[in-house]
């Protein structure tokens, strides 16, 4: 957990992303196998899974876990969880730093977040019981 808040306090300095969104054929070669760690305003804020075959497991790193998967629409990358069928699509430009994400549903709210891998295993607790 200390690597997760060490990493994490990169979060608070700017990284230079490159201009162009990363395609989709760049964002799965650049995630496929990781788990990554984001963070906002030097804040953990979630993680995310990414397995073979555009498959995803997200975290608000609470212990619950939801599966989904992403898909591209035409620059951006869209993700739906089984809990939340509505698509949630991200711009992604990779950076000196890892990958800087912009949240495209709403353009008042260009929240950006910034990955890393940090190498460290996620937990998801089983389901809860007696709910």
């Amino acid at each position: 957990m200390k690597c997760i808040t060490l990493t994490l306090a990169l979060f608070t300095a700017p990284l230079a992303a490159t201009a162009e969104p990363m395609s989709a054929a760049e964002f799965e070669a650049y995630v496929t196998g990781k788990t990554l760690y984001y963070g906002r305003a030097g804040e953990a804020y979630g993680a995310e899974i990414y397995h073979e075959n555009r498959r995803v497991t997200w975290s608000f790193l609470d212990g619950e876990c939801k599966d989904g998967r992403w898909y591209n629409e035409g620059t951006n990358i869209c993700f739906v969880y089984e809990d939340r069928p509505d698509p949630q699509c991200w711009s992604f430009e990779q950076s000196a730093g890892g990958l800087v994400a912009t949240f495209e549903n709403n353009s008042a709210s260009q929240d950006l977040y910034e990955a890393q891998d940090v190498g460290e295993k996620l937990i998801c607790l089983g389901p809860k019981i007696g709910v």
